[in-house]
């Protein structure tokens, strides 16, 4: 699947029909807190961060990556795992989010993105 940068609406059930094309009840996702944008559609977390970065010029401190269980709600939509969390330099030394205020932003963001 390609790579789509979303700036625009999308719904859940555009992202439901993704995720079955891809990894069955999941896409991955990146989001950039600093523009309000997400990359889905990649194989890993680290393809969208690149489409992000040459594409949007983001910058690696305000990318996050996440799992979005279309077919979920509350905090089973978003899941926060991904390698590319991994920012000891910016302070996340896990695969999570450690900073409840981004985590918080990337919620909002999706929340605004993701749309029934």
């Amino acid at each position: 699947m390609e790579i789509q940068i979303i700036k625009k609406p999308i719904t859940k059930a555009e992202l439901a029909r993704m995720a079955r094309e891809q990894f069955g009840d999941f896409v991955k996702a990146v989001v950039d807190i600093e523009q309000n944008i997400m990359a889905i559609g990649g194989g890993l977390h680290a393809d969208e961060e690149v489409a992000l970065t040459e594409n949007e010029h983001s910058k690696r401190e305000h990318t996050w990556g996440i799992n979005i269980y279309p077919e979920k709600s509350g905090d089973d939509f978003i899941e926060f795992d991904s390698m590319i969390n991994l920012k000891p330099g910016f302070g996340n030394r896990s695969r999570g989010v450690e900073n409840p205020d981004i985590r918080k932003k990337i919620i909002s963001i999706v929340g605004s993105i993701v749309v029934q």
